[in-house]
């Protein structure tokens, strides 16, 4: 694939993607940015929403995680069904009767000011990183495959990629995304059909289900070891317990959720959601298998989050899978980009400046649209950062690693707030919030040194609990 190609291809995206923010974004004002007039039709929301949960660091390290983990990551997905359930009968009743524009405000009238600002800023470091981790792995193959054959450096491939979404969302907001959201996972999901149909017929498979289901790698459930971080109840138990923080508590994906009309249509939103993720990630788990074996017979040496990209781009699979794949890959970074640009402007407007309670609305539109460049740099700062941090191991186990540090005291403030009624020391908050991941990642560097337990992706309850003791002992006493 030459880079004239590319170039057109991106063009072309990006072309469509700003004829739809200027549709979108015509008369809008902060209310259109931060909760879309509350008219999104629940189905494009729920579309949009998978190319928003799987990212581009979904379709380029979950196929690369079969060749050493196998399917053991669908232990995972299986899971977020129970998640999900918990966000459509617990959360999103919640949100819709106190009619929020950020969850976290929430953990004010729960809580106090402290716990509401504590955990508006856990939300801004967890989605800042994890956006820039998304968005570090596109640039990367946007810098192999397009940049360096222009000589232009990294710096620049990471300011385009910001710049462009800037572009499209800085009016319409979330409105615009809930659209360019749609259409892009529609883009994703395609390229993915695409190429295991190609890989497929390369291999000469007449039966894809029958080739999965017979491959060495195809093993899902793992009951053997406790001790090892593929265990299936770890797994499952944390894939349940990540949907609910990193969906459920987070302003980014429960943003589109509340530019639904009404309640009864957000929790239609989550059902067929959950149905089609679940669905969808079976079959990138299938095509890591294929890409493995592919890889294998053809003498390829590529692994982990090089094995999608190489296989389809400098492959014998043809121009028609390059295209693909690369406008898959556009689609599902900047599915989930945008939508967390848009999510940090408005958790940091509303949550840390409170620009809602100023009575000028062209104040609040200018205090907004300064925030979003603010952002903007932010990442851009944020990713050039990783690029000298990165090491070799998958992208995504790193984000969920991550995740189980910054959204476990989210997960303990939450549930404390539910699930009793007993009233906490406000001002302690921040202070216990910020030790329990500390004390968090202790009790697991022993269990590992002493016990050779390995927590895994279960790190997040462990931390999620301990804020909840935390709490217990930070109760105000009658």
């Amino acid at each position: 694939m030459q880079p004239l190609h590319i170039i057109l291809l991106i063009v072309a995206y990006f072309s469509v993607l700003l004829f739809i923010s200027y549709i979108t974004g015509k008369s809008a004002n902060n209310k259109t940015f931060f909760k879309a007039d509350n008219s999104s039709p629940w189905y494009l929301v729920a579309f949009g929403m998978i190319g928003a949960s799987l990212s581009g660091v979904t379709f380029i390290s979950v196929p690369g995680w079969v060749e050493s983990q196998s399917m053991s990551y669908m232990q995972m997905v299986l899971g977020y069904i129970v998640g999900y359930a918990v966000i459509g009968l617990v959360l999103l009743p919640l949100y819709y009767r106190l009619n929020l524009t950020s969850i976290y405000t929430y953990l004010q009238d729960r809580f106090g000011n402290h716990s509401y600002k504590t955990g508006a800023s856990f939300f801004l470091l967890s989605r800042t990183i994890g956006a820039a981790f998304r968005l570090f792995l596109v640039a990367n193959v946007l810098q192999l495959l397009l940049f360096d054959a222009y000589g232009i450096p990294f710096w620049v491939t990471v300011s385009i990629t910001i710049l462009l979404i800037w572009l499209y969302t800085f009016k319409g907001g979330i409105k615009t995304i809930v659209w360019t959201d749609t259409l892009q996972t529609l883009f994703m999901l395609i390229a993915v059909v695409v190429c295991i149909y190609t890989i497929s017929g390369e291999l000469q498979i007449t039966n894809i289900f029958s080739y999965v289901a017979d491959s060495e790698l195809s093993k899902t459930f793992f009951f053997d070891d406790v001790k090892t971080g593929d265990y299936f109840w770890k797994r499952f138990l944390a894939g349940a317990f990540i949907a609910i923080v990193m969906t459920g508590l987070d302003q980014d994906m429960m943003q589109k959720n509340l530019t639904c009309k009404n309640l009864k249509d957000a929790q239609k939103n989550m059902f067929w959601f959950t149905i089609v993720l679940v669905i969808v990630n079976f079959f990138f788990l299938a095509l890591g298998i294929l890409l493995t074996d592919y890889a294998q017979k053809n003498g390829i040496d590529a692994h982990k989050d090089q094995l999608f990209p190489i296989i389809a781009t400098k492959g014998t699979l043809g121009l028609t899978t390059a295209i693909f794949f690369l406008l898959g890959l556009i689609a599902a970074a900047y599915s989930s980009a945008d939508s967390a640009l848009t999510s940090l402007t408005t958790s940091f407007s509303i949550d840390i400046l409170e620009i809602d309670k100023k009575k000028n609305t062209e104040d609040q539109e200018k205090i907004r649209k300064k925030i979003h460049i603010l952002f903007s740099f932010v990442l851009i700062a944020t990713i050039l950062v990783f690029k000298y941090f990165i090491a070799d191991a998958s992208v995504i186990a790193k984000i969920f690693t991550f995740a189980n540090y910054t959204y476990g005291p989210l997960l303990g403030l939450y549930a404390f707030g539910l699930f009793t009624k007993v009233k906490v020391k406000d001002k302690a908050v921040p202070l216990l919030c910020i030790a329990s991941p500390f004390l968090t990642f202790l009790v697991n560097y022993l269990c590992l040194h002493f016990f050779n337990f390995d927590f895994g992706f279960a790190l997040l309850i462990l931390n999620g609990s301990i804020t909840f003791i935390g709490l217990l002992i930070f109760k105000v006493n009658k």
